[in-house]
């Protein structure tokens, strides 16, 4: 149950991947739907998510003997205090202390996802 380099370094990959995906609808919501950051920031994470399950199941944390349901309502657990999470310290840095959107959501997805998504996952949503 101990720490691993490369699994952690395997689920960086993974959170990269969703988080580019996550990015990439985030601009486009924000920028050129011009939605509101932290409600980008729900449909975006909503979806990048997803990539994020995929791959950890299978790849980062390779675990499919546990079933899918088990993990799936965990990991939207997860999601769900992440996308809240990511989306109060968007809201704090663009609409109070008025940062570049783009910038701060970076900002945040790092402290987030290694502080809080990384911890979860590895040792209660795909814990073998």
């Amino acid at each position: 149950m101990g720490f691993k380099l490369k699994e952690f370094l395997k689920a960086q990959l993974s959170a990269f991947l969703g988080g580019m995906t996550d990015l990439g609808i985030y601009s486009f919501c924000y920028k050129v739907l011009n939605f509101s950051a932290p409600f980008s920031n729900a449909i975006s994470g909503a979806l990048g998510a997803i990539v994020n399950f995929l791959i950890n199941r299978y790849w980062s944390f390779n675990n499919q003997k546990t079933p899918i349901a088990n993990q799936l309502w965990k990991f939207i657990l997860v999601v769900i205090g992440s996308i809240t999470l990511k989306s109060l310290g968007i809201y704090f840095f663009v609409d109070r202390l008025q940062w570049d959107g783009i910038l701060s959501k970076l900002l945040v997805e790092v402290i987030v996802s290694l502080g809080f998504n990384f911890t979860l996952q590895k040792f209660w949503v795909f814990k073998k």
